[in-house]
């Protein structure tokens, strides 16, 4: 199978790479950069969405493309400008890239485009699923614009998946990441009250659960990509300090007011509460790999 992937030096994008290569499958990875003089296989294109066409012959006999790319939703203060670029660089460039392929004489059989359980907003703990509204904060619009970009390709007949991420655990990036610096003096606190649920998904389990989708003949829209036993902050953080074997402080903790003045608007990727089940990837028989917090930290931090 050649694969388009966009996004394929993040940390999801990096792993799906290998995990695709791994098996024999021709990747190519579209980036926005000139791509790099060692990479002399060609796997490595240069690919801007709003200038490309259906004749891009980066895109040329493909037969599934994975679309990743975005800006980092907490990379930045959530400034006026960058909120703008967090949407342009989700909801344009995934409108662009599926008007293309629906333009192809030869389109892929899927897109799979990367979403976010933000879909959901805060929802104060309560369960929710593929079927539950969209919020009403500034990222559920723009998820809800994000996957509605996608529609040109749907239109054309392409089978589109849209991921609805989780946090995703690993070692290399992401949320955890940024945890295990202070987790590993005895320094990690709880976020506001710690009571917040926060729903998760383990690196090996998010890259498992793309090649699910990538492999299937028909399951299409959207798919919760978390775990199906979400825990608070409380819980993740004593779940830390347990994997890194340091002690845990349950008073050690930063207040909300605290995080929402240093963090601005951006706070509330840690302060929201959404308990996301994975529904329809369950239904469909996915079988999970780390079920546990305990069990993915484990796994994903090597002990």
């Amino acid at each position: 199978m050649k694969v388009a992937v966009t996004g394929s030096s993040g940390l999801i994008g990096t792993a799906l790479t290998a995990s695709l290569r791994g098996d024999g499958h021709q990747v190519v990875r579209l980036v926005r950069r000139p791509p790099h003089a060692v990479s002399t296989d060609g796997s490595e294109t240069r690919w801007d969405p709003r200038a490309a066409d259906a004749g891009d012959p980066a895109l040329y006999g493909i037969d599934a493309c994975v679309h990743l790319a975005g800006a980092g939703v907490a990379d930045h203060r959530w400034t006026r400008s960058y909120k703008a670029e967090i949407r342009a660089s989700r909801v344009l460039a995934t409108r662009a890239l599926a008007t293309v392929l629906a333009r192809m004489d030869s389109p892929p059989r899927v897109l799979i485009t990367a979403s976010a359980i933000g879909w959901y907003g805060d929802t104060g703990g309560r369960e929710v699923t593929e079927d539950s509204p969209a919020g009403s904060g500034f990222l559920s619009r723009v998820v809800h614009d994000w996957e509605a970009a996608a529609a040109p390709a749907a239109e054309k007949g392409i089978r589109v998946v849209h991921l609805r991420s989780g946090l995703v655990l690993a070692k290399a990036g992401g949320v955890l990441a940024r945890l295990l610096l202070p987790a590993r003096f005895g320094l990690l606190p709880r976020f506001g009250t710690g009571t917040q649920v926060m729903s998760w998904i383990s690196l090996t389990d998010e890259i498992a659960a793309i090649r699910f989708l990538l492999d299937s003949a028909t399951l299409s829209g959207p798919f919760n990509l978390t775990a199906p036993n979400a825990v608070t902050n409380s819980e993740l953080t004593s779940a830390v300090n347990a994997a890194l074997r340091r002690p845990d402080f349950p008073a050690l903790r930063i207040p909300e007011l605290a995080l929402r003045l240093a963090l601005g608007e951006m706070s509330t990727e840690l302060l929201t509460s959404a308990r996301v089940l994975p529904e329809r990837l369950a239904g469909a028989g996915y079988p999970f790999r780390h079920l546990t917090i305990g069990a993915a930290l484990n796994a994903e931090l090597g002990r």
